[in-house]
């Protein structure tokens, strides 16, 4: 690369660090309040808040590499503009097509990047969060065996534990039981314990009692026990029953997927294909984004007021390759057949570019055209 390459190119990927750690920081803390508020609600600590927080990141920084890219080639090439440097360039004899070249650079280094994220880390982090989240919900301990207040894991179902001691026992317990049509049933006990069976989690409740009363004739049974099991079991939604996002699937698994896996899914194959080819599809779309923010800059004269209008047109054809994208991907999770539709953006945007230097290079273009005319003209008017 020359020396002008390497300038701009630095430029561009220092920028482009920049705008990511600032909207990766904005969008990161937004979601981190909501989980917070969740998970520590449910009881949790603090060390699974940020082991939940470190498994969205990736999808996050997915999420806003694009935007970084496109802010990025927009800032730099209007800054570069603004001090006449890319005039000087121009002046010297560098074409559009030939200011363009690390700007390309700059969107396929955006490319490789985005390309890991979707096809590695996104899929890791999202399968490994749904796993955690698969824990938690069968921790009951943590979900739900609260000492001090009242807890419905359940409908129809009201806990009261009034203390939990250092050794795991739950003191003083309360269950009532009103899932049973016509009849409720209330369980008291001084202590009891959580055990783990193959069937799933085991309330054993000691030295209590249970009162069970019939609507029908309004009668009350009451039968004491020194010791009885209760099975919370059935409370728990079985991890392996789960319905799988799309997301936690490897990119083989998307493009080919077995039946096996489409009901674990339950999506049809269309809904795989597209989600399988966009991970190609979005990392060049954002290469795409870079190099529009780029030519579409370079449409503009140098000018003491910018080229805030060419930045008006940048951001109009980055929203209408976003809708593209939106109405390719849509089309192909709808039939099997049509996912090279999820491609559309791409070919668009490159077909945008190419209009966009061509553009940029015509003026000049034409005026070497008219030179020889010109001189042509002042010869013969001698």
């Amino acid at each position: 690369m020359s020396r002008f390459d390497r300038y701009l190119l630095s430029q561009l990927l220092t920028l482009f660090g920049f705008f990511s750690l600032v909207l990766v920081s904005v969008y990161w803390i937004n979601q981190a309040v909501q989980l917070f508020e969740q998970l520590i609600a449910d009881g949790q600590s603090a060390w699974v808040f940020v082991e939940f927080s470190a498994l969205t990141l990736p999808n996050v920084i997915r999420m806003v590499l694009p935007v970084s890219a496109f802010a990025a080639a927009v800032y730099v090439t209007n800054r570069l503009s603004a001090e006449s440097e890319l005039v000087v360039m121009q002046a010297t004899g560098f074409s559009p097509w030939r200011l363009a070249r690390p700007a390309i650079a700059f969107g396929l280094i955006v490319a490789a990047l985005l390309s890991v994220l979707t096809h590695v880390l996104v899929p890791a982090s999202r399968a490994g969060l749904a796993e955690r989240r698969a824990a938690i919900t069968e921790n009951i301990t943590a979900q739900f065996l609260v000492d001090g207040s009242f807890q419905h894991p359940a409908a129809g179902l009201t806990l009261y534990i009034r203390e939990i001691n250092l050794r795991g026992e739950l003191l003083d317990i309360y269950l009532s039981d009103a899932r049973a049509a016509g009849q409720r049933t209330t369980y008291t006990a001084e202590r009891a314990l959580l055990v783990r069976s193959e069937t799933g989690p085991k309330l054993v409740m000691f030295e209590g009692m249970a009162q069970t009363l019939q609507e029908d004739g309004n009668r009350l049974f009451v039968t004491r026990f020194d010791d009885f099991t209760y099975d919370i079991g059935a409370l728990i939604t079985e991890a392996g029953a789960r319905r799988r996002d799309l997301r936690e699937f490897s990119t083989p698994v998307l493009l080919s997927p077995t039946p096996e896996q489409m009901e674990i899914a339950r999506e049809p194959l269309a809904v795989f294909l597209a989600e399988g080819h966009s991970r190609f599809s979005q990392p060049l779309t954002a290469a795409i984004f870079a190099v529009i923010g780029f030519s579409a800059l370079l449409t503009g004269s140098f000018s003491r007021f910018g080229v805030w209008r060419q930045i008006a047109v940048a951001v109009v054809l980055l929203i209408g390759v976003q809708m593209l994208s939106n109405v390719g991907a849509s089309a192909a999770q709808g039939d099997a057949a049509l996912w090279p539709l999820v491609y559309l953006p791409v070919a668009v945007g490159a077909a945008l570019v190419v209009g966009l230097l061509w553009l940029a290079a015509r003026p000049r273009k034409i005026g070497r055209r008219r030179g020889p005319d010109a001189t042509a003209s002042a010869g013969a008017a001698a």
